[in-house]
């Protein structure tokens, strides 16, 4: 494992090792009141886990475009790092996926859940895991672990360099031009467009996300909306 010390974050964010789950060592931090911009992290032999905190200034339906935000700076900083054969999409609902399986996922933690109010803080932390547990991997054809695709070679403490970087170059240019190229970006890399889904009690085809990144099923002649906030985990 890479040593603290030799850890690098761009300006405006700042490193701190989590000496047990680091999306919840970021959401203690974050109601302790630690300024945004702080990224928790643990690098273990078969785990990478990082959270980052953000104290938004806009209401929490417009404030959890992070989660996809991140999702898509993950994707830019693994596909720097990983060999080009390489592919990762993005579950609606947090998912890593590489080579088509799932590979950790995404989460989204805040004190409150309504969308009209500005939070206190979010935290948006991620878990990816590096090895398999046991020595028969093939028995879950539809879940994989990074080295297992061919990354062994990629330092986790590199790639989560990386995606600070990443994050905090869409989180300026979010700021600037707003969801436009992020929204672009996200339906890009989203895994099961145009296939049937379950998500918050609907069923239907997943045809797209609103302006907000809110998922369009549609059923028969109906479409139902389930915004992000749904994927709202309460805060430990």
């Amino acid at each position: 494992m890479t040593a603290v010390e030799d850890l690098s974050f761009p300006p405006l964010l700042r490193g701190e090792l989590a000496t047990g789950d680091a999306i919840r060592h970021a959401c203690l931090r974050a109601a302790e009141g630690c300024d945004a911009g702080l990224v928790c992290y643990r690098l273990a032999m078969d785990e990478l886990q990082a959270a980052l905190v953000f104290a938004p200034e806009v209401p929490l339906a417009q404030a959890m475009a992070m989660l996809p935000l991140c999702g898509v700076g993950f994707q830019n900083a693994l596909g720097a790092l990983a060999p080009p054969e390489i592919a990762v999409h993005l579950d609606w609902d947090g998912g890593i996926r590489i080579n088509g399986a799932s590979c950790g996922r995404f989460r989204a933690i805040s004190p409150g859940t309504d969308p009209r109010a500005v939070p206190d803080w979010l935290v948006i932390g991620f878990t990816l895991p590096l090895i398999p547990a046991t020595d028969r991997p093939g028995d879950t054809p539809d879940r994989t672990w990074l080295y297992v695709e061919g990354c062994a070679d990629l330092s986790p403490a590199a790639l989560l360099e990386a995606w600070a970087r990443h994050c905090l170059n869409w989180i300026a240019r979010w700021e600037d031009e707003g969801n436009r190229p992020l929204h672009a970006d996200w339906e890009a890399l989203a895994h099961g467009l145009g296939e049937q889904t379950s998500q918050s009690g609907h069923h239907g085809v997943f045809v797209g996300i609103d302006a907000d990144f809110g998922m369009l099923l549609r059923d028969g002649d109906s479409t139902h909306l389930i915004p992000l906030t749904d994927l709202l985990e309460a805060a430990p």
